[in-house]
């Protein structure tokens, strides 16, 4: 058996046999695991309220060999979502997260995605989610290798920058206007700057800025159709997020 012990967030939990709680961790060391909470339905002891979706904690849990569940001793909370204020929008926004992550494929490992995550749940406030929704969704597309090239088409190769961008959630790459597939969408001038800008800061630095709904929403859509184009399923709390 080997023991371990490392930082995670808790995605979701759910019940299984009796008293137990199966969970689903996404740890900065080993990507996506999972776990038995012995007796965590009957025991707040080890465990309190660390169990809560999007908690960051410090997790205590043993492997045994060619055995896919975990079985978690204690987490230590190192900050949780509860301990501000919650409401529909974010509640969506912080469960976006956890969907992406959840739906990774299997053995992503990488300490950037983490450190991602952690960034952008500390920046998502009660009216102040859209901008960190967006660059969550931007940097995840780029940290996976799914970030298309903004700046030349993909077809006639022109050079696209300064300008607007077509393209289709059920292809490759962007296009210019001459050679748009059926169906494609624009992503307007102003979005593509805007994608420019949060490649090169950091999440809080964004935040300090006025982030309405409107404010590049059509990049935030982009963002969210590439993540479900390659991981093959719709986001059900983006969509969730859509309809606020």
């Amino acid at each position: 058996m080997i023991e371990r012990r490392g930082e995670a967030i808790v995605l979701r939990a759910w019940p299984f046999q009796e008293a137990d709680l199966l969970v689903s961790l996404f740890t900065r060391e080993q990507g996506r695991v999972k776990g038995v909470a012995r007796h965590a339905l009957k025991s707040r002891r080890r465990f309190g309220g660390a169990l809560e979706p999007m908690t960051h904690v410090r997790a205590t849990y043993a492997e045994r060999p060619k055995q896919e569940l975990v079985r978690l001793d204690a987490f230590e909370i190192l900050s949780s979502p509860l301990s501000r204020s919650v409401d529909y929008a974010r509640t969506a926004a912080l469960q976006m997260v956890a969907e992406v992550l959840e739906e990774l494929p299997e053995g992503v490992v990488d300490d950037a995605v983490f450190r991602l995550a952690l960034a952008v749940m500390d920046e998502m406030q009660v009216g102040r989610m859209w901008m960190p929704v967006t660059y969550f969704a931007l940097w995840m597309n780029r940290l996976m290798g799914w970030m298309p090239e903004l700046a030349q088409c993909g077809v006639c190769g022109r050079d696209l920058r300064g300008g607007a961008v077509w393209y289709s959630a059920a292809a490759d790459g962007v296009t210019c206007a001459d050679d748009r597939r059926a169906g494609s969408v624009a992503l307007s001038a102003a979005s593509v700057m805007l994608a420019a800008r949060m490649f090169h800061a950091t999440v809080k630095e964004l935040g300090a800025e006025e982030w309405p709904r409107s404010r590049g929403a059509d990049l935030r859509r982009f963002a969210v159709e590439m993540l479900e184009r390659h991981l093959e399923r719709r986001l059900v709390s983006a969509r969730a997020l859509g309809r606020i």
